[in-house]
């Protein structure tokens, strides 16, 4: 009888031991990937840094649910290079694209798109794509237009929608958008996204011609579910570059109406270009809340599919807000504590909101501190999956840190430069921060020198009182790589 009840006993043993086994045996779907970067967001234009008069719970969610980082920074204070940067893992002082750079003009029939990445770049996208991944990207590329080597078909990606041209991405209401190679013709007359007002300021009437019928957000969103959707039994990587809040000020009326009255708006006229607006600071925030709307979808997809804990989600933006087109840095302290804005090598226009959730890997509701940039996003995505990365990029993963080891790698020192507004050059180096401005007209001028620990908003000079931290640092900036488009070159300095 005992021993009956002994074989009964290790066979039930046997049974419910097996499959347990030969889970832990099977091999793990690698994680799914989604990176949402926002143009021209403020470092202090969400809530979860500070922003109490623009709604963003969904990118509030994700900082909840996962980390929020202090000291992330673009690749760039304006658009394409930050763009290249994040998908090349090299810094301004050595990727291709290291400026905006149109390829053609503002005429209707003008050609489409910026300086093109060269053919044999190598990308985020086609390291993932070696990898097993189906990849999409929908929103605003600027790396080059549809005839040219840096389609986003042709640097890693399977699935493209969106906008080509950063230029045409000046208006919300285009005649077409892309869907791989192809157009897609949408049902808005075409007008020029830079135009002078004529009407009366007062008449609602006035600004109903600076609008359409198809918003191209809400498309771009539908493409991305449908993306998710279609992958969702295999490992997907998918970008979603959103030109918002970049203008020109156009919103949906059920979106601006949340706003609509709040901020004792006066109309914009276009007088600082892009288009006219009758309520520019409301229709602002209502494109910020309608695209962390938008971000809430993808959420919940994954909720809904069950793909959640299996995918790391990042949200950021491509550099400091802006200072044109209506638009009210001031009024919605965008940059916070922090001096600057895009087009500027200052903090403020370089150092950006990121934030990161992976359930069950990232413990929720932590904030990290650890100087990190967009050039290190592709080695932490390339270590996340167990990939290689080439020898010449310049990112250090910051895995560790997502994960909340102690073995993080730390960066000697961070390298931008800009080539616009007579030329500028900025380094990071511990909690030193480093400008030298106008380069063309001065490139033996001088170094202004802040302690970020103790003057977070660059008020204060000290590079009088430190010329050994400025001599290292002008080392940095003469390490940079001379670059093949003449322009973008310096004259080295001692």
């Amino acid at each position: 009888m005992m021993k009956s009840i002994l074989l009964v006993f290790l066979g039930l043993s046997w049974a419910l031991t097996r499959p347990a086994v030969a889970r832990d045996h099977r091999p793990k779907r690698p994680p799914n990937i989604i990176y949402v970067l926002a143009d021209d967001l403020g470092f202090n234009e969400v809530g979860c840094y500070g922003q109490s008069k623009i709604k963003t719970p969904n990118i509030d969610r994700i900082a909840r649910e996962g980390m929020r980082f202090t000291q992330h920074y673009s690749g760039s204070p304006v658009c394409a290079p930050s763009r290249c940067v994040l998908l090349t893992g090299k810094h301004t002082g050595n990727a291709y694209v290291r400026d905006n750079y149109e390829m053609g003009g503002w005429k209707r029939d003008s050609k489409e798109g910026q300086l093109s990445l060269l053919k044999d770049t190598f990308t985020l996208p086609k390291l993932l794509q070696k990898n097993g991944y189906r990849t999409g990207a929908m929103g605003k590329w600027g790396l080059g237009g549809p005839d040219s080597p840096g389609h986003p078909n042709l640097q890693g990606f399977d699935e493209w929608y969106g906008y080509l041209c950063q230029r045409v991405a000046h208006n919300y209401y285009p005649t077409h958008l892309w869907r791989n190679q192809e157009k897609h013709v949408l049902s808005n007359p075409y007008f020029a996204a830079h135009q002078k007002f004529s009407g009366r300021p007062d008449n609602p009437e006035s600004y109903a011609k600076y609008a359409g019928e198809d918003y191209s957000m809400d498309f771009m969103t539908r493409e991305a579910l449908t993306f998710v959707r279609e992958n969702k039994d295999r490992p997907f990587f998918l970008y979603l570059p959103f030109p918002v809040p970049h203008v020109s000020l156009q919103v949906p009326e059920d979106s601006l109406e949340e706003y609509r009255g709040k901020f004792n708006d006066q109309p914009y006229l276009g007088n600082k270009g892009y288009l006219p607006h009758p309520s520019p600071r409301a229709a602002y925030a209502a494109m910020i809340t309608r695209m962390d709307r938008d971000i809430g979808s993808v959420l919940d997809l994954l909720d809904g599919l069950s793909l959640s804990r299996n995918t790391i989600v990042f949200f950021s933006s491509d550099n400091g807000p802006t200072f044109n087109g209506g638009c009210d840095r001031e009024f919605f302290d965008s940059a916070g504590p922090l001096h600057g804005g895009k087009c500027e090598l200052y903090e403020g226009g370089i150092r950006v909101p990121f934030v990161v959730r992976w359930p069950g890997h990232i413990a929720a509701g932590t904030i990290s501190d650890h100087v990190s940039a967009f050039w290190d996003v592709l080695p932490t995505i390339a270590e996340i999956i167990g990939a290689k990365t080439p020898g010449d990029i310049d990112g250090i993963s910051f895995l560790p840190t997502l994960l909340g080891r102690g073995d993080q790698e730390q960066h000697d020192s961070l390298y931008w430069e800009y080539h616009a507004r007579k030329g500028m050059q900025a380094v990071r180096m511990g909690d030193w921060k480093a400008l030298r401005l106008n380069r063309r007209d001065n490139p033996n001028g001088p170094v202004e020198l802040y302690n970020l620990a103790v003057d977070l908003g660059e008020t204060k000079d000290v590079s009088a009182k430190n010329p050994q931290v400025v001599r290292k640092i002008v080392e940095v900036m003469n390490a940079r790589q001379p670059s093949p488009i003449e322009r973008w070159n310096f004259t080295s300095v001692k």
